[in-house]
């Protein structure tokens, strides 16, 4: 029997690369963003490469009404759902903290903290009435390590470690694993959407390294899916080999 793969933020970046390397292995996919046409273009090429049914669902993460609303009406066929990977978030700016822009810290709290919530606590029960599944969340480097001007984007990727680390303990019952994966500098959409189109600065985070590429965090993803059923690795963080820590880079 084929199984099926949950993945919010699925338009671009890491949740692409998971959504292509998956269909690979033979899932069947739900995927999810904000951006429609994207969506359909993904569904319709991974259909055809790779023989396996994909559902996209055009909603943000943010509006709960929707998240419910999407998860809640799923065709019977696709309410099996194997692993759900909450991928969607985002940084915006890199303020000192009385200069930040208070919508822009809403929109990350919205996005990273509660965004996670709603998608999870809607499919959970899924995974609970079968007491099998795999939840992966994407969290940050930034969530182990506070950097200056983080501020709100720091504390919303560590308010994702700590749900990973709950949310492990009381889904233990339900035989449901939780894994949370914190990459460092990984060069995707992520930086152009953080400096709001400013490819310049964007560019200039990765000057002089050879940052993560979006495959690399999906493969690592995958490979957590493909251990045996008592193992979980509970988290992990990675970086590419000139980085440290949120600090510390070789930059050359």
């Amino acid at each position: 029997m084929q199984k099926t793969v949950f993945i919010t933020g699925a338009t671009s970046g890491f949740g692409k690369a998971m959504a292509i390397l998956f269909a690979q292995n033979g899932y069947n996919c739900i995927i999810t963003g904000r951006r429609n046409h994207k969506l359909e273009a993904l569904k319709t090429s991974l259909e055809m490469d790779y023989n396996v049914q994909i559902l996209p669902l055009c909603f943000d993460v943010m509006n709960r009404d929707a998240v419910n609303h999407s998860i809640n009406n799923l065709p019977e066929e696709w309410r099996n759902i194997d692993v759900l990977i909450n991928n969607a978030g985002l940084a915006l700016g890199r303020d000192y903290f009385e200069d930040a822009n208070m919508d822009d810290w809403e929109t990350m709290i919205d996005t990273n903290i509660k965004g996670l919530l709603y998608v999870s606590k809607a499919v959970a029960p899924l995974m609970i009435q079968r007491q099998s599944g795999y939840i992966i969340n994407i969290g940050s480097i930034a969530g182990k390590e506070v950097y200056e001007k983080g501020n709100v984007y720091c504390a919303t990727k560590a308010a994702v470690d700590a749900l990973s680390q709950s949310m492990r303990i009381d889904l233990l019952r339900h035989n449901i694993r939780v894994t949370g994966i914190h990459p460092g500098a990984a060069d995707t959409e992520f930086s152009n959407v953080r400096f709001k189109g400013d490819s310049d600065t964007a560019k200039s985070v990765y000057a002089g390294i050879e940052p993560l590429i979006a495959e690399n965090i999906a493969e690592i993803v995958y490979y957590c899916t493909t251990l045996p059923p008592h193992v979980c690795i509970n988290d992990l963080v990675v970086t590419c080999s000139q980085q440290a820590n949120s600090f510390y880079m070789n930059r050359k």
